[in-house]
């Protein structure tokens, strides 16, 4: 299996483990989002609305914070204030939100992300300051966020009825339709 976004060798290594690793991740909310869509018909506007579970928020604004933690993410370690992407939190808007996040990951220049490694971060995390390295920004605080985020979507969708599995979530597994681990 071929890499979603391949990233060439010679770009800080930090660059490598955002914006293509990112690109993916946005192509696969949109990926969900469109099979959400498909299989649900004239629901999937209120499916959008519903949160994964009670007091937690609804999924589209799961997929919205987590396209936007790619933002976060990547424009932090390239040292750059962060751009807030705005769109109505409907079908229409979340496609247009990742479209628009795509553009924004690919203007950033790899060059960059040279010194993102040990570059400072700050960052709020809920009512908590942080204040990182670049890398571990990355690994303790970032991914952790925009994963959480995703599987929050997913697994709103699927509550609703969404037949996703973890092909869906990562574009890297293969089963044959209707296959079950148990």
């Amino acid at each position: 299996m071929e890499m979603c976004n391949p990233a060439p060798e010679t770009a800080p290594a930090l660059w490598r483990a955002t914006v293509p690793v990112f690109l993916c991740v946005l192509d696969r909310l949109e990926a969900s989002l469109r099979r959400a869509e498909r299989h649900l018909g004239a629901g999937y506007a209120a499916a959008l609305h519903r949160p994964p579970q009670e007091g937690m928020l609804p999924v589209v604004r799961q997929v919205a914070t987590a396209a936007q933690f790619t933002l976060r993410i990547a424009y932090s370690l390239a040292g750059e204030r962060v751009p807030v992407v705005r769109a109505p939190l409907d079908a229409a808007g979340l496609l247009e939100r990742i479209a628009l996040t795509r553009d924004l990951l690919r203007a950033l220049d790899p060059a960059a992300f040279a010194a993102a490694t040990t570059r400072m971060v700050r960052e709020q995390a809920g009512f908590a300051v942080l204040e990182l390295p670049g890398e571990a920004y990355l690994h303790e605080f970032g991914l952790p966020n925009l994963y959480f985020h995703h599987a929050m979507a997913h697994v709103g969708l699927k509550q609703v009825g969404v037949p996703l599995g973890k092909a869906d979530f990562d574009g890297k597994h293969d089963y044959p339709e209707g296959f079950s681990l148990l």
